[in-house]
């Protein structure tokens, strides 16, 4: 998977500095930061309502889209998707944080 989430960013970053007509990619760098950010949002709500209607197949679909706008956003903001790796990999490492999860999430 990791190969797909690098190739597919790869695409974006050649969208962006290399523009061609009609590319979607393109649009969402020209339109910037809130065109983005909204996408982000609304693909994070279609998201939450195909997994809460229980159809697994549109889920996968819908995180797949709000993956793409996730890289996207990642890609103007100068994130690599190792940067989340990095970060995903060492909060692995790490075991027992329900208690300290706990006591910082007030919210669940």
């Amino acid at each position: 998977m990791n190969d797909c989430i690098q190739d597919v960013y790869d695409t974006i970053i050649d969208r962006r500095d290399n523009p061609s007509e009609n590319s979607y990619t393109r649009y969402l760098f020209d339109k910037g930061i809130d065109k983005i950010l909204k996408k982000v949002g609304e693909e994070t709500s279609e998201v939450l309502i195909a997994a809460k209607n229980g159809n697994n197949h549109d889920t996968v679909g819908e995180i797949a889209d709000l993956t793409y706008h996730l890289l996207v956003l990642m890609a103007q903001q100068g994130i690599k998707p190792q940067d989340v790796a990095d970060v995903l990999n060492e909060r692995h490492k790490t075991s027992g944080n329900l208690k300290r999860f706990n006591k910082t999430d007030k919210n669940t």
